[in-house]
């Protein structure tokens, strides 16, 4: 049981993630497309994992190992998780611990942390509590209106709790960057995210000068990790630069009713530990 449990979980996420990753319908479409792609498998196997430790290496197996064989991989496995977790916790915490290093400014009442470069960046970094950092370069450089553009996407960074959320995420990729079509999913993820927050300013400001400032912050340098930073010119490849540019001076598209039975087939990740109670 132990070893058909283990290959289902395995045959599943990755099956799962052999499915062609489509990049048609609307921006909610494809975010809640893309999300599912990503989360399934990992948390699938996570759950197995849980399971197998749950039900321990005894029982009624073909051969006495088969037991203890799935009980050590899904230790290992949970152990592994855990490593990634705690060095990603860290690597937030030194990053956020320099961050607050950083003198304290007030910019169109909006407390920031100034970055003594002239390379224009801004960006959110943190966890649920995120801090605004912004670079001399990018006061110098942009007008006031310009400015104001790029504040306000990084306020919706802050509303949706970006930083937070793409922690998560972010481990979740590195626990399954062995599995296809994982990084792919998180530049997708990413873009998304960015659309997102191009769209929530785009409610305030001129779509034209959010356009014109990502066009100039196309150079702006990868300073923290993608996990718990949030940044303007994040997801700008030049071979998706187009399409962030292309959805901005669009019409913009109409917000669809969220629909809770979308996440409904989710459950399903937690089949495997209802295995648990016929374990014997």
């Amino acid at each position: 049981m132990h070893l058909t449990l283990l290959f289902f979980g395995l045959s599943c996420a990755w099956g799962l993630r052999l499915l062609a990753m489509r990049t048609e319908g609307t921006r909610q479409e494809r975010w809640r497309r893309s999300l599912g792609l990503f989360l399934f498998p990992p948390l699938l196997l996570l759950m197995t994992a849980v399971a197998l430790v749950c039900m321990g290496p005894q029982g009624q197996m073909v051969r006495w190992w088969e037991g203890w064989f799935s009980y050590f991989l899904a230790v290992g496995f949970l152990a592994s998780a855990g490593v990634m977790l705690f060095k990603l916790m860290m690597e937030g915490r030194r990053s956020l611990h320099q961050v607050r290093t950083y003198p304290q400014i007030v910019l169109k009442g909006q407390p920031s942390r100034l970055l003594a470069t002239p390379i224009p960046f801004i960006a959110q970094v943190g966890f649920w509590q995120s801090e605004l950092v912004l670079s001399q370069g990018l006061i110098d450089t942009f007008s006031a209106d310009h400015l104001d553009a790029v504040l306000t996407h990084e306020q919706a960074h802050a509303y949706y709790r970006d930083t937070f959320w793409f922690f998560w995420l972010g481990w979740l990729r590195r626990l399954s960057a062995w599995l296809p079509q994982t990084e792919a999913l998180w530049q997708e993820l990413l873009l998304l995210r960015e659309r997102r927050a191009d769209r929530w300013a785009a409610q305030t400001v001129d779509t034209l000068l959010l356009a014109e400032a990502l066009v100039q912050m196309v150079k702006a340098p990868e300073l923290y990790a993608e996990t718990i930073c949030a940044a303007f010119s994040s997801a700008t490849p030049r071979n998706r630069l187009e399409e962030r540019i292309d959805a901005l001076l669009s019409s913009q598209e109409s917000l669809q009713p969220s629909n809770p039975w979308v996440w409904a087939w989710m459950l399903l990740v937690c089949l495997p530990l209802m295995t648990v109670p016929f374990h014997y």
